[in-house]
């Protein structure tokens, strides 16, 4: 008998990781006991605060400069349309080990290949080949009405002249046609239907929640009273110390919002949480209705964050700041699962996810990642050797930045090519509001955070490396990997 055991990943899109928390305000019961019976990694990161890139990272194992992906592939402004050549998915290691792949939901990695060219059965695959995310000219001809003067602002909207008008978030009917519902009907049928035949599965279901605009029935916004939403505790932060993009995105954008606003918004971002919550316990029901739980590892997490208010911010963006890398990463597995409940407190990177899936699966690569396996962690060990930092590598969004980062147990330190450097002490200042990057006090540690983030940079093949005289801006340059 084949002792190998069955994965299910659920993954959401843009969900913080403290809204998987148990002690988080947001309801999430179905979250909550997948915890109490796993292992929660309470320190996972993302590589960019991207769907692209970290979905890229996690099918992968590496971070964008090994795969490629840098930004959105499906729209003009891609930095790349798909995987670097060569690049080989997690998935087709699995396929060939003898596993049957089922996909449902959310791809978001090329639009030169999809999932079923990397071993897996696409029942509804979105963000994918065929889509185009963004707008035509045809579409922005139409909204000439936008650039008059006097237009009025509604409840949690964004005005922008030439632009259409953001919504951050509202309610609706929760019908079968929403793009999660379909995804979770699918990820139903597929665990029928896998456990109908012989051998071990992986099934995968990529949900779009809780993604900007945060539009969600009333049934579940109604289980949060306004008055119970506090503003977070870096909301009033000047962003005076801060890059001037952060600066202008929260006085453009999102300052137009009011106090009560902000706080409707993180509200109806919870909502979210809730209703997402109970797509996943349906899944969860189903895997125990159909005898496969006790050897099927569940992975509940997220492919990045969202400010979610933090800095006065929401979405996710250049600002480097924890809330939009931070995601939610929980394992539960009955069989292999060694003192449920506990929680890992090491920095893990959605490309551990890779090699973690090859070794459950007995699969032995000879090909190097960036991650490394989980599988230790899962087992109640932990691995005589393990990551004191993590490390982020942005080129940007749709607009175009150099930042990279790291981060250690006491401080993070964010190299801007573009603008000011920021340097934050976590130990005291852990909703990072003082940069302390110019402080000369500091100079030795940025320069120890230089030589880390370095040192990661030449392991990773990073060309952000290039001496010339107007583009060289960090403090300690790339010889500083070397001491």
């Amino acid at each position: 008998m084949d002792k190998r055991p069955n994965i299910l990943i659920v993954m959401t899109d843009h969900q913080r990781a403290d809204t998987a928390l148990p002690e988080h305000p947001a309801i999430t019961p179905n979250v909550t006991r997948l915890a109490q019976e796993g292992v929660t990694f309470t320190r996972t990161f993302c590589p960019t605060p991207h769907c692209c890139p970290s979905r890229a990272t996690f099918f992968t194992g590496l971070y964008p400069t090994g795969h490629g992906v840098w930004n959105n592939i499906c729209n003009d402004q891609a930095l790349s349309r798909g995987l670097n050549p060569g690049v080989r998915v997690w998935s087709e290691d699995l396929a060939a080990a003898g596993y049957r792949l089922d996909f449902s939901g959310k791809w978001h990695v090329s639009v030169e290949t999809g999932p079923g060219d990397h071993g897996w059965n696409p029942r509804l695959v979105t963000a994918h080949k065929s889509e185009h995310h963004g707008m035509r000219w045809d579409a922005f001809a139409k909204l000439t009405d936008t650039l008059k003067p006097g237009a009025e602002r509604g409840d949690g909207q964004v005005l922008r002249p030439g632009y259409p008008p953001f919504r951050l978030y509202g309610t609706c009917e929760e019908t079968p046609n929403h793009h999660d519902a379909k995804v979770q009907s699918c990820g139903l049928d597929a665990l029928d239907t896998l456990r109908d035949k012989d051998g071990p599965w992986c099934a995968y279901v990529g949900f779009i929640g809780p993604h900007d605009p945060y539009v969600v029935p009333s049934k579940y916004l109604d289980m949060y009273r306004l008055d119970d939403i506090p503003l977070p505790p870096s909301f009033n932060d000047s962003l005076a110390d801060k890059p001037r993009v952060c600066q202008r995105m929260r006085d453009q954008v999102f300052g137009q919002l009011s106090p009560r606003e902000v706080r409707e918004g993180i509200r109806h971002f919870w909502a979210y949480c809730t209703w997402l919550d109970d797509r996943f316990g349906q899944l969860l029901a189903k895997l125990e209705a159909t005898g496969q739980a006790d050897n099927t590892l569940v992975l509940y997490t997220s492919d990045h964050g969202d400010y979610c208010g933090d800095h006065g911010l929401f979405a996710k963006g250049i600002p480097c700041y924890q809330g939009a890398y931070h995601v939610p990463a929980i394992v539960r597995w009955p069989r292999g699962l060694r003192t449920p409940g506990r929680r890992v407190s090491e920095f893990v990177s959605l490309a551990d996810f890779a090699p973690t899936f090859l070794d459950l699966a007995g699969v032995k690569p000879e090909r190097r990642f960036t991650g490394a396996s989980l599988l230790p962690f899962i087992e109640g060990q932990r691995p005589a050797t393990w990551r004191d930092e993590i490390h982020t590598q942005c080129n940007g969004v749709e607009l175009y930045y150099t930042q990279r980062s790291v981060m250690t147990d006491a401080f993070k330190y964010v190299y801007n090519g573009f603008d000011m450097d920021e340097l934050y002490d976590l130990q005291n200042d852990p909703h990072e509001l003082r940069n302390l990057a110019g402080n000369p006090a500091y100079t030795g540690v940025v320069r120890e955070m230089c030589g880390r983030l370095w040192r990661f940079a030449r392991d990773e093949g990073d060309g952000a490396t290039n001496p010339y005289i107007t583009v060289g801006l960090a403090p300690f340059g790339p010889a500083a990997a070397f001491v």
